[in-house]
């Protein structure tokens, strides 16, 4: 079965400064995180704070999901960290 994101929402999480989300492997939960690097890799001018990194994942997140996707394919894992590196 093929990695699917049904639920939408995301949330931001101060402490580790990322843009947490999940998706599913048929009854699997998939943790991902984006972090803070990478949101500001992709839109620069965005402010880099709580509001600034839901709002860049809302207009990135056709592209999030799909570096997400292909983490999952590589490795199988129940939980991924999502850095500038992953998004070239």
């Amino acid at each position: 079965m093929s990695l699917t994101f049904p639920n939408r929402s995301r949330s931001y999480d101060e402490a580790g400064q990322r843009i947490r989300f999940v998706g599913y492997d048929g009854m699997f939960q998939i943790s991902f995180s984006v972090a803070a690097d990478a949101m500001a890799k992709m839109q620069p001018a965005a402010a880099a704070n709580e509001a600034g990194y839901l709002a860049t994942f809302d207009t990135e997140g056709s592209a999030i999901r799909e570096v997400a996707s292909r983490a999952y394919d590589r490795t199988h894992r129940s939980m991924y960290v999502l850095t500038a590196a992953d998004f070239g």
